[in-house]
């Protein structure tokens, strides 16, 4: 009968995520599908416009383009999108009703609360599952929904994706979290599935 050991070391798959360098301003590109779904799933109210905080390359922008939303398009970083403007969100003394990004996901509290104070009806953030069950901030704040999303996307940092590499195999899982001016009560969880099918 083999050894414990020989059973273990035969029986391993090997490791098929990435571990990259840290993003300069923590700029992590989430898979189209990502807001492309959430825009499927929530009404964020065309008459309103939308801010995206965080534009990066501009893939939540233009998801909410495509789906019939007028965009403002910022970022603390000029990273090639057309019509982007130059901002810290944090410094912003004006929110529009609707705001859906990206941001570093140690600010996402930061960001929640600002857009909320300065009036902001709706507010939809990316952030890491793991997180969640130490995030005790959520509590004051009107959280509507956790969408999970799944498959788990692969969010690798700007500059891999300025290299053309093809991401995959993230060992972190995500979610939206979606806010809502006035709301009380408990949060629903749902999955967000990436091909429209339940996981």
């Amino acid at each position: 009968m083999p050894a414990a050991a020989d059973l273990l070391a035969t029986d391993k798959r090997p490791r098929l995520s990435h571990v990259w360098r840290r993003e300069a301003s923590d700029h992590y590109v989430e898979p189209r599908w990502v807001s492309t779904r959430l825009f499927e799933v929530e009404d964020f109210d065309r008459s309103h416009v939308l801010l995206d905080p965080c534009t990066g390359f501009g893939r939540i922008a233009d998801a909410a383009k495509g789906a019939g939303y007028v965009v403002i398009a910022a970022d603390i970083a000029d990273r090639g999108y057309p019509g982007c403007h130059l901002e810290d969100f944090l410094d912003r003394k004006s929110m529009p009703p609707t705001v859906v990004g990206n941001p570093p996901f140690g600010a996402v509290e930061a960001f929640a609360r600002h857009a909320l104070n300065l009036g902001a009806i709706r507010v939809a953030l990316i952030f890491p599952v793991a997180r969640l069950n130490a995030a005790r901030w959520l509590k004051a704040l009107p959280l509507r929904r956790v969408w999970l999303l799944t498959p788990r996307p692969s969010m690798p940092p700007g500059h891999v994706i300025v290299r053309g590499e093809k991401p995959g195999g993230g060992k972190v899982d995500f979610a939206w979290l979606v806010f809502e001016r006035g709301y009380v009560g408990s949060a629903e969880l749902a999955w967000l599935h990436r091909d429209r099918a339940a996981p």
